[in-house]
């Protein structure tokens, strides 16, 4: 998962993008284990410690920058269920998204996640990438200066907080908020923001894969995560055995334009959910018999219009409940249909009594708020590997125009998404230089890319490009609802089990359909 921050940030925890420069192809030719400075950090063993019940955590160590192995080390953290069969293939390694999604907390839910047979065969092992988490973290803002920059409201002319229209003042306002930003990462974490693009993450994985154990790879990656394994398929495709890649993002453009690209899927899950809202009985966007789905949109934007001229009720804290964060609130209910009802909860008490609780709560839940400490990780992370892989242009006109032009097509988040990348404009520019030039993957098995038809943060443009990028690349559709597939689908999982299981790929264009 991920959200940068709306308004405020630039929106990716749900936005997962990639890298696009230069890279050493003498790094992708060689192997790794047999290079002299690299050979202790694949040769080291994990001291594995019980831990929460039946798993098992640990740590193992990899070189900050691996142009200098000689140089400082980063620790990251690991966590592992192991296989509860006799004789299991090896270990799965998952990745469950962001930037700046925890594999140790997802690991955490390994018995709900998957099926008996899988966890009978595997261990499942979840990592920390580097800057996340418990796995030598990058920090930036604090939490309170963090509350301020994500829910920081661009304000308009004609009070309506059209963020594609806003005043002068406004602007230069949120420009600085975005550099102050920058600036504090640059002060509380020092030289690690130039080493947490996902080419190192994917170097680090390949280590991990050599300390497990496995002269192959099983991975599991979603959303994001699916950056991470197509990095690993271009740079390590010999070691591969098998990758399952759900939610694909993007391979290809800068942020801004990666931004413009998500608001058309988070529109097409806008209407799923605002459909599906308008034919229960007690849908807030109903106004009359009658209402069409443009109507039930209409009656959101009027609901972000009315909090930018007066904040909602906040019955939590002390925050302001603007547009920016009835933004928030709302786009939670297109990640996944298990938020419809709550976020129908939110939208109700909004519209008929003025309190945007709720809607706060669940925009808090895109960052994990509930925890201030990972609360400033998440963020920070995000925006760090965001600006590392895919730099957005430096030049403020590009967003204002973008800013208009989105706002044509995707009134209700797609100016917000556009401003969201302007944070990459004042990235510093040599932590954007080890990214990958190309991926295609060259080399690697079959590697099953899955997306999602109404797919909210990764549009299923990108699982389609993903798939036909990647060399060996095999698409899988899921034609339903919500990021990302896998649990979520009977056919979905027993497709990826199989392929997982017995490395039984499946039919490039197979449709899962509810």
């Amino acid at each position: 998962m991920g959200a940068k921050g709306w308004t405020g940030a630039a929106l990716a925890i749900v936005l997962l993008a990639t890298g696009c420069a230069e890279a050493d192809q003498a790094d992708r030719d060689a192997a790794p284990e047999a290079a002299g400075p690299l050979a202790a950090f694949y040769g080291q063993e994990i001291a594995w410690e019980d831990c929460d019940g039946d798993f098992q955590c640990g740590t193992f160590e990899v070189p900050m920058d691996y142009d200098d192995p000689s140089g400082p080390r980063l620790e990251i953290a690991v966590k592992r269920l192991p296989a509860s069969g006799g004789d299991p293939v090896g270990s799965l390694v998952v990745n469950p998204g962001g930037p700046g999604g925890s594999g140790l907390d997802y690991v955490s839910g390994a018995f709900l996640t998957f099926g008996e047979e899988v966890l009978e065969q595997f261990d499942i092992v979840g990592f920390d990438p580097r800057g996340v988490g418990q796995s030598s973290p990058v920090y930036c803002m604090d939490s309170v200066e963090l509350d301020e920059f994500l829910g920081f409201q661009l304000d308009s002319a004609d009070g309506s907080g059209d963020p594609a229209a806003p005043t002068d003042a406004s602007l230069e306002e949120f420009v600085r908020l975005n550099r102050e930003f920058v600036q504090a990462c640059q002060e509380r974490s020092g030289e690690l923001i130039h080493h947490v693009g996902t080419a190192d993450v994917a170097r680090d994985l390949d280590v991990l894969r050599a300390v497990l154990g496995d002269d192959g790879l099983t991975y599991l990656g979603k959303s994001y995560g699916t950056s991470i394994g197509a990095h690993y398929a271009e740079l390590f495709g010999e070691n591969v055995r098998a990758l399952v890649l759900d939610g694909a993002v993007a391979l290809d453009g800068d942020q801004l334009e990666l931004s413009v690209e998500q608001a058309g899927g988070f529109t097409t899950a806008l209407r799923a959910f605002v459909e599906d809202c308008l034919g229960l009985p007690d849908c807030p966007l109903a106004d009359g018999d009658g209402a069409t789905v443009e109507d039930g949109i209409a009656r959101i934007g009027d609901l972000l219009e009315q909090a930018a001229a007066e904040p909602l009720v906040n019955r939590l804290d002390d925050r302001e409940i603007n547009r920016t964060r009835v933004e928030l609130g709302v786009l939670t209910a297109l990640y996944s249909e298990s938020f419809w009802p709550e976020v129908r909860t939110g939208l109700t008490e909004a519209i008929e009594d003025g309190d945007g609780t709720v809607l706060l709560q669940l925009g808090d839940v895109l960052y994990g708020r509930d925890d201030e400490d990972a609360y400033e990780n998440s963020v920070a992370a995000l925006v760090a590997v965001n600006c590392a892989d895919n730099p957005g242009p430096r030049d403020l006109d590009a967003y204002e125009e973008a800013a208009r032009t989105v706002g044509q097509t995707a009134p209700l988040f797609g100016p917000s998404l556009a401003w969201g990348a302007l944070t990459c404009a004042y990235w510093p520019e040599e932590a954007q230089e080890d990214r990958v030039a190309e991926i295609d993957g060259d080399g690697a098995p079959p590697v099953l890319v899955v997306g999602t038809t109404r797919d909210s943060a990764t549009p299923y443009q990108w699982a389609e490009e993903m798939a036909e990028t990647l060399d060996s690349g095999v698409l899988l559709t899921w034609e339903g609802d919500g990021h990302t597939a896998y649990g979520s689908d009977s056919c979905v999982d027993g497709l990826v089990d199989a392929y997982l299981l017995e490395v039984r790929v499946p039919e490039d264009g197979t449709v899962c359909a509810l």
